[in-house]
């Protein structure tokens, strides 16, 4: 006897194709844990006939789901789901600013196994240039030319990950005791960067679009010792979310121009943006180092970092490279390879996207009242308050079990007074995720904080 699907056939609200509709709507309740592990969904016949849609787009909409790792068909048997194992424990984690898990133990080891028909013994047998085998730079090049950034494969370094590109380009830029101006408000690895390097981080006020253009030139017209450079993050800034506009993005180079410095731009999140906006490299390549990896668009585990530079710092900046005495891993090349070929990384970056535009749903049920609103699909959220208050709520969280990014740890001036909480919505299951959301939702209703 044929088991019957708990499934309902259905198309997800939003204006696009018959099969991406379908997409959608069948890994929504995947994700949402509304299909058990080893459900079964209907035939390809039945959805077709009940959604009154074609076998092909069907079909189309399986494959996808299957290259994501959230559905698997057995021959003559049908198309199951495919559970997702998360780690469980007493421990909610709302600290750690990675993407929610869209791979499986079966995609890893398919991808591994079509890899390994393919691989080449002298990437793995050979030491590596020190900024990478030029068949990896050449890949990762045409990548960031699909998303509007044209890259020099012979000005692209490759790192083992974004925090080492951005180390590289912090050596780069300055040198220990040297100025470096960013957000007054910035990401945690930055920082620690700056301690362990001795780079002094000078922060600029912002607004709802990050970095203020006026209050920059404020600070480079009467600071007495010019900044090496200028760090920042245009798109999606970590920990506040904000996204420059295009306008805001121009000011911001203007006023570099004016002043001769270099700009160190941070864009790992730059493929979660809802508008087409230009990356700073794009507008100014001259002086712009820019930064970015696959690790919050794709997997947390593809330590594959890229630093493109000027060329007239290519040779220091490989230089300085080159003295960490880490390489990119090539079989990490090897794996973003096969993905670009079969879809698998277009099909991963979508269904994050989407598992982050649900998340920041369920943020918004809970705390529509506190957060900021993200310009994007970032799977982080920003409550701004006084620092001494931020901390308490901190505290008392960690009380109920769930951990938050201390208040402190994106400071650049530690006296400050003004801070926030940063809400990290992509490593906890959806249900460990509205436990959390509605405690810290008490919290704040309790603390009397508007």
């Amino acid at each position: 006897m044929r088991i019957v699907s708990p499934w309902k056939p259905r198309l997800e609200d939003v204006d696009a194709s018959a099969s991406e509709r379908l997409i959608e709507a069948l890994a929504a309740d995947i994700l949402s844990d509304q299909l058990e592990d080893g459900a079964r969904l209907p035939a390809h016949r039945d959805v077709a006939w009940k959604l009154k849609i074609s076998v092909g787009s069907v079909t189309k909409a399986y494959r996808a789901l299957q290259r994501r790792g959230l559905i698997e068909s057995s021959k003559g048997s049908g198309t199951f789901v495919i559970g997702r194992r998360r780690p469980q424990g007493p421990v909610i984690d709302l600290s750690v600013n990675a993407p929610p898990a869209m791979l499986n133990e079966r995609v890893l080891s398919s991808t591994l196994s079509m890899a390994a028909r393919k691989v080449d013994s002298f990437y793995f047998l050979n030491c590596p240039p020190p900024a990478g085998h030029e068949k990896h730079r050449m890949l990762m090049a045409n990548w960031l030319s699909g998303i509007g950034v044209n890259a020099n494969p012979g000005q692209l370094l490759l790192t083992s990950g974004a925090q080492q590109a951005l180390a590289v380009a912090f050596a780069t830029s300055s040198r220990p005791g040297g100025v470096i101006l960013t957000e007054c408000l910035t990401y945690p690895g930055a920082l620690t960067l700056a301690q362990v390097g001795k780079y002094r981080l000078m922060g600029v006020p912002t607004d709802i679009e990050g970095m203020m253009p006026a209050a920059l030139d404020a600070i480079l017209a009467t600071t007495k010792e010019t900044p090496s450079a200028l760090y920042l993050t245009p798109t999606l800034h970590n920990p506040t979310g904000a996204t420059m506009g295009l306008m805001r993005r121009q000011e911001i180079i203007k006023t570099c121009e004016k002043y001769n410095i270099l700009i160190i731009e941070d864009d790992v999140y730059g493929l979660l943006k809802n508008e087409s906006l230009p990356a700073l490299v794009s507008l100014a390549p001259e002086r712009t180092l820019y930064v970015t990896s696959l690790s919050k668009c794709l997997c947390p585990g593809l330590r594959d970092g890229m630093l493109l530079v000027p060329p007239q710092l290519v040779q220091k900046a490989l230089f300085t490279l080159q003295a960490t005495g880490l390489s990119v891993s090539a079989l990490s090349c090897a794996v973003v390879e096969q993905w670009l070929y079969d879809g698998t990384a277009e099909n991963m970056l979508s269904s994050i996207g989407a598992e982050a535009l649900r998340r920041l749903a369920v943020a918004r049920r809970y705390l529509s009242r506190w957060m900021t609103e993200p310009s994007g699909k970032s799977f982080h959220v920003w409550l701004s308050m006084p620092r001494s208050e931020a901390e308490r709520i901190v505290e008392g969280m960690a009380q109920e079990g769930v951990l938050l990014t201390a208040p402190a740890s994106v400071l650049v001036d530690g006296t400050d007074s003004e801070s926030g909480i940063r809400l990290c919505l992509g490593v906890p299951s959806l249900e460990e995720l509205h436990r959390a959301l509605a405690i810290m939702k008490q919290k704040l209703e309790c603390s009397g904080y508007p």
